[in-house]
């Protein structure tokens, strides 16, 4: 690629992209298309929305957002369709501020900053485009040079509303250089940027000691006061305000609550009549999203002060929680990673899913429901089917607390303890037990956590170890059957070929000699008593098998042994049993023999080929197998 030849070319793409007329030729342009003046709340929603949605499950799941957030697709479906959706719909969700409320790296301020990425790139394509009054310091709708009497007849030829005034100083311009002919006003095409600050103002308190309210608002430029005369002279004023720059996109308040009161106060008018007062001039119109954030224990310290209720009546608060998915929890952590300078370092398989599997434990609470405990519960959520559970369970467990999520470790801890484990010298490759021990490790310098938290997380550790182990048996039992697959399936057939004889009372025909045989008792009791059904259940079950077959059936599918939950289980575990003793003494024997040294090296090359292992992760797993076996 040719840099500067690229560069060029994006220059090339933004000066097509301009556009420049009178508010007339604008007028016509709206005659064919009235898109381009729609609310700044309707822009966002549209931008969202331009990037697809799919529906899963009776839920909305916004393209929009999928490759920055991950697991937080129920918050993000209530974010757009309750403050978004409605805004743009000109209800009366619009005039109230966007409050994103949660838990420290929960994934606020990425929200917002897709959000202002997202504004940048919309209004560089055709649907939208925005359209300023040129040389407004406010880049203003230019349908605000409408006088007020003639509105409602434009409103009803162009099929578009109009709202607001304009600011002080296209009045000025409108007046003195155009003689009050808005038919000559110009017109231009603006693309919405943070770093020009056009359509996106970034406010983040400091000081209240030096922080001048001007920061917002704009403020008096004292040496053109002898050239102008007044204060009140549009020309004496600097509309450079995060308000003023922010107007047709969207104002980000960070840590909006630990800002000083005097700069909320200008929020109450903007947000319920869209105006705001600056410096000796009458009301400022103003078309701006505003998005604020800030963690739960400021918010409610910022409700139990009673002179904050005009501000809290005018806010939308929309909890951010963590996400509660470990398959998502491995995505934040792969995604941070690859953001990184250690990329060249192999993580094995499974490792940032330990690590997921311990953060997610964290964060979830113990369930009411009987027979569920933590671990169950963190693969319902996963997805995962848990036996004797439904869907309806797993509703009833998301909506049992409405705080759960809003606690537990943050993204932010484990991924510092990866890092740290990533870091070390000479270091090719990391697994689980790396990770695992580097979170460990991190419990004593962590700050806020009580004693008790720490014995918690010591124990959520334990378990994502035990977790873990049960993956590292099962892919290296997995690896000595050269097709595990097809020998699961084929143990799988021959069991329901057995039952459905059992079940019936008939005999199968052997496929060799066709002769008819009893079912084979035997085979069905080795697989069922790994699941622990006692002779006196073995009926039940069996029955069971084929009505789920002939439910599957009727809905047009065909029935796995992975269909159902148990009998899976069952399935692996019969084979596991009966490779365990190749298993264990191939992988912890210290002097191998010709016939072992070829096994292992071919396990090796399964794990590395089919599995995503390196060599030296790949060699780890086997070493501790072995000793897992053997303990």
């Amino acid at each position: 690629m040719d840099i500067f030849e690229r560069v060029a070319a994006y220059r090339a793409e933004s000066d097509q992209l301009a556009w420049n007329g009178t508010f007339k030729e604008y007028i016509d342009l709206l005659r064919q298309d009235p898109s381009p003046a729609m609310t700044a709340h309707a822009r966002v929603y549209d931008m969202i929305k331009s990037y697809g949605v799919e529906e899963v499950n009776g839920h909305k799941r916004y393209k929009f957002f999928e490759q920055e957030i991950f697991g937080l697709d129920r918050a993000i479906e209530k974010l757009v369709e309750e403050y978004f959706h409605s805004s743009a719909r000109r209800l009366d969700v619009r005039k109230r501020i966007l409050l994103l409320m949660g838990p420290v790296s929960g994934g606020k301020s990425t929200i917002v900053t897709l959000l202002k990425r997202g504004l940048e790139k919309f209004s560089r394509t055709p649907q939208g485009a925005v359209y300023a009054i040129d040389g407004c310091p406010m880049h203003e709708e230019p349908l605000h040079l409408i006088p007020l009497e003639l509105r409602a007849e434009v409103e009803k030829e162009l099929g578009v509303r109009i709202e607001g005034n304009l600011c002080p100083s296209c009045q000025m311009r409108l007046r003195t250089e155009y003689d009050g002919d808005i038919e000559k006003m110009p017109v231009t095409r603006v693309l919405i940027s943070e770093d020009s600050r056009v359509g996106i103002g970034t406010f983040s308190p400091s000081d209240p000691k030096s922080q001048d309210i001007a920061d917002l608002t704009g403020s008096i430029d004292f040496s053109t006061i002898t050239e102008y005369g007044s204060e009140s002279d549009p020309r004496a004023y600097r509309f450079d305000g995060e308000l003023n720059k922010a107007n047709r996109g969207l104002m980000e308040f960070q840590e909006m609550l630990k800002c000083d009161e005097k700069f909320l106060w200008n929020l109450l008018s903007l947000t319920q009549e869209g105006n705001f007062k600056a410096g000796r001039f009458a009301l400022i119109s103003a078309d701006e999203l505003i998005v604020a954030h800030t963690n739960e224990s400021e918010y409610k310290a910022f409700i139990a002060n009673k002179k904050n209720e005009a501000l809290q009546s005018r806010m939308i608060v929309m909890p951010i929680p963590y996400n509660l998915k470990v398959s998502d929890e491995e995505k934040i952590y792969g995604k941070l990673i690859s953001q990184s300078d250690m990329k060249h370092i192999h993580i094995a398989p499974h490792a940032l899913r330990s690590a997921a599997i311990f953060s997610i434990l964290t964060r979830l609470k113990e369930t009411k429901k009987q027979g569920m405990d933590l671990v169950k519960k963190m693969r319902m959520y996963d997805g995962e089917e848990i036996e004797g559970y439904k869907e309806a369970d797993l509703k009833e467990m998301q909506s049992e607390y409405l705080e759960e999520g809003m606690s537990g470790v943050d993204p932010r801890y484990v991924i510092n303890r990866i890092s740290s484990a990533l870091i070390k010298q000479d270091l090719q490759c990391i697994n689980a037990l790396d990770v695992l021990r580097a979170i460990k490790d991190g419990l004593d310098q962590h700050a806020s956590i009580t004693k008790d938290e720490r014995e918690r997380y010591l124990n959520f550790i334990a378990v994502a170890r035990k977790e873990y182990d049960e993956l590292a048996k099962k892919e290296v039992q997995k690896a000595f059957v050269y097709s595990f697959e097809e020998s699961a399936k084929t143990l799988f057939e021959n069991y329901l070929d057995n039952i459905e004889a059992f079940c019936n009372w008939t005999k199968i025909r052997d496929p060799l000699t066709d002769e008819e045989m009893n079912p084979d008792e035997r085979l069905m009791r080795s697989i069922e008593e790994q699941i622990g059904v006692s002779e006196n259940a073995k009926k039940a079950f069996r029955e069971e098998i084929l009505i789920r077959i002939s439910s599957y059936s009727r809905k047009g599918k065909k029935f796995e042994y992975h269909n159902h939950d148990r009998l899976r289980e069952a399935i692996e575990k019969k084979l596991f049993t009966d490779l365990k003793d190749i298993v264990k003494i191939t992988t912890s024997t210290k002097t191998p023999d010709a016939a072992q040294l070829k096994r292992i090296n071919e396990v090796s090359k399964r794990l590395i080929d089919e599995h995503g292992y390196c060599p030296v992760c790949a060699n780890e797993l086997l070493r501790y197998v072995g000793s897992l076996l053997n303990r």
